[in-house]
């Protein structure tokens, strides 16, 4: 044995007497048992008549059996929710529909409730009347605080029996009026200042809609801040409201799935002694990760390499054939000419020799209307390509010059729209409504269309891609619209039933299909549930008044979604210099906006110098930045027209919406 191999045997066999004796406190902690552990860190729950309070080491809830009201007193501040409400509990009984309080149950029972890592109450509740006839239905809520942060957790169970649970608003919203500024998720996001003088509204106030791109919201109120987090979004929203002058009442929604309540239902507050929208963001950010919902764009780089070519790449955007149907509601009944129009596969190719002619390297070309009827016509039976466009070898052609110019060629599909004349239509494979009815519509161009029930969306998708393949087309990627911005789809068929989540499971199907067979995944907008799926989205800016098409802001901007998912996925912008555009207020540059959020930039085929100087600055920023984390968003001024945003390597981006500067540190 070598005297380096004996030293070393000889001390890892020193006898215990000849170290050092451990301290009290280390014996101490030896000598601890797990009930011990479990003891040293319990957070108690007492109850003196009707109020329960649960104190933990850095919040005290208390409960108020007479009118459900919730206090938590959490560091500098104290939050209030408001107490229970007519319009509560919403049920079906075989009498009908009937709205009413949670404190109308006859029977409410209150008692402790621990897990070993959540303590609180669980409170029962039964014997709810309608007509005065007791509903066979019972709920239990559980009110605990959670973990060293002692986050509140809100849980909601049901026991139905021939009555269904439609609808229950609980936790109760942050008392209106009690905070300074609500901070919603709506779209990009926006600050809502309690006394905001304008009347806001969400578009939608389901989950994963443009209402809630992401299933949180949160609260300012001094320095602190509180984030509630919806833990079952797939059947959740809000309820929202803020007339002109305020205040603002937001509040937690949990709607049945295919008619009942079905499942436990879980709301998570989080309160930070000190904290803002940013750190809201933040907040929600790690809670994805924790739930491994965050897919950097460096892991879809491994899984996909293409993907990695839309890194500071503009976007050109190109229609080929337009055909609007005399059902649609965009049929021009003055002008028949002017609802078909068409340009051929060869003349876009030769558009797009023109942009690599001008410098233009690389490109993600997306291209509406290829198909037999054009842009949102026969869905999902879109194929042969446009034959008065040039058929598959003109399709055929222009994905060879995609190729060739190094631009990554995408399509725009749409398996969510089922257009009555479609070849493969059959009413039994629409959406079916719970009064047996079927959705019917003719708002698009291709005119009367129903809504096909998500089950056979993989399927479309696999057989349409795979033909363009077997024809030798070459498409490298595909945008499934509306999937990510439209709030999931039910489904009562007894045929094909879908519930809300199988249908946000097919979509993710789609995107992985399109992923296994082209390459770049893409969709309309940003919703949460879907951006561990995509690569990319058609833009995520900002909520205006009326629509998202154009007006003023509602609220206050903040771009809340990139502080949470920049480095997740890639986002377009305008890159135009006049103020408005879509999803752009219209007191703002489309250009500035791209440079704050580092974003990639939209490309006119027959743009300009200047224009594409613009370009070519965004998509700079964006390869410096697109892979790393927004870490912060500031307003530098009260007219908050001067905007900073700092990403993870130091990067930081100014801009000056009324003067039209900006500066990006070095």
């Amino acid at each position: 044995m070598s005297i380096k191999a004996f030293t070393i045997a000889c001390l890892l066999t020193v006898p215990l007497c000849l170290t050092r004796p451990p301290s009290t406190a280390a014996a101490e902690e030896t000598a601890m048992t797990p009930k011990d552990f479990l003891s040293s860190r319990t957070i108690s729950v007492r109850q003196s008549g009707g109020t329960w309070t649960i104190t933990g080491a850095r919040r005290t809830v208390t409960f108020l059996q007479s009118n459900f009201s919730v206090k938590v007193d959490a560091g500098p501040v104290s939050w209030i929710m408001r107490p229970s409400q007519p319009d509560d509990l919403a049920v079906k009984s075989p009498d009908g529909f009937a709205a009413m309080p949670l404190t109308s149950a006859e029977k409410i029972a209150v008692t402790p409730y621990d897990t070993g890592r959540m303590t609180g109450i669980k409170i029962d509740l039964s014997g709810f009347k309608h007509d005065g006839k007791t509903l066979d239905c019972s709920l239990q809520l559980f009110l605990c605080l959670e973990g060293e942060t002692e986050e509140l957790i809100c849980d909601v169970t049901a026991v139905e029996g021939e009555t269904k649970v439609r609808q229950i608003c609980w936790p109760k919203a942050i008392m209106p009026g009690s905070v300074d500024t609500t901070v919603v998720p709506a779209m990009q996001g926006m600050l809502v200042p309690d006394k905001w003088p304008g009347k806001v509204f969400l578009y939608d106030t389901m989950s994963f809609g443009r209402g809630l791109y992401m299933p949180w919201w949160g609260f300012e109120k001094g320095k602190a801040a509180a984030a509630l987090i919806l833990e079952t979004p797939d059947d959740a929203g809000c309820v929202f409201d803020h007339p002109a002058g305020g205040p603002t009442l937001m509040e937690v929604r949990w709607v049945h799935s295919l008619g009942s309540m079905a499942y436990p239902r879980r709301a998570r507050i989080a309160f930070l002694d000190e904290g803002n929208y940013v750190t809201l963001a933040k907040r929600y950010r790690r809670y994805v990760m924790e739930k491994g919902r965050f897919v950097s764009l460096k892991e879809k780089i491994a899984r996909t390499p293409l993907v990695e070519k839309l890194v500071g790449s503009p976007v050109v955007h190109f229609g080929i054939l337009t055909n609007i149907q005399p059902e649609s509601s965009y049929y021009n009944k003055t002008n028949a000419a002017a609802n078909h129009y068409a340009v051929t596969f060869d003349a876009r190719a030769a558009e797009l020799k023109a942009l690599s002619g001008k410098g233009v390297s690389q490109a993600y070309v997306h291209l509406d209307g290829w198909g037999f009827r054009g842009y949102d016509n026969l869905h999902p039976d879109i194929l042969p390509p446009a034959p008065e466009a040039g058929g598959w070898e003109g399709m055929k052609r222009f994905a060879d010059t995609c190729e060739k110019l190094g631009y990554v060629f995408a399509i725009h599909d749409q398996y969510r729209d089922y257009y009555l004349d479609a070849a493969s239509y059959q009413e039994r494979h629409t959406v079916i409504n719970e009064d047996g009815g079927r959705p019917l519509d003719s708002t698009w161009y291709g005119g009367r269309q129903s809504i096909l029930c998500p089950r056979f969306v993989p399927g479309y998708v696999q057989r349409n891609h795979r033909a363009l393949l077997d024809h030798g087309v070459k498409v490298k990627g595909a945008y499934l619209d509306v999937f990510a911005v439209v709030p999931p789809d039910e489904c009562y068929s007894k045929e094909h039933p879908a519930t809300r989540s199988d249908c946000l499971k097919y979509r993710v199907e789609g995107f992985n299909m399109v992923r296994a067979q082209l390459g770049v995944v893409s969709s309309e907008e940003p919703a949460d549930y879907a951006v561990p799926h995509l690569d990319l989205v058609h833009h995520g800016p900002y909520a205006l008044d009326p629509g998202p098409g154009k007006g003023p802001a509602m609220g206050i901007p903040v771009p809340l979604f990139n502080l949470v998912y920049h480095d997740s996925i890639i986002l377009p912008w305008t890159s135009t210099l006049a103020p408005g555009g879509w999803g752009i207020p219209d007191t703002d540059s489309g250009y500035l906006h791209a440079l704050l959020n580092a974003g990639i930039p939209y490309l006119s085929p027959g743009a300009d110098d200047a224009e594409l100087a613009r370009m070519k600055t965004v998509c700079i920023l964006n390869k410096r930045v697109a892979l790393l984390e927004m870490t912060k968003h500031e307003f530098l001024d009260e007219t908050r027209r001067k905007q900073k945003t700092t990403f993870a390597d130091g990067t930081a981006v100014t801009v000056d919406f009324d003067t039209g500067k900006f500066s990006i540190s070095e």
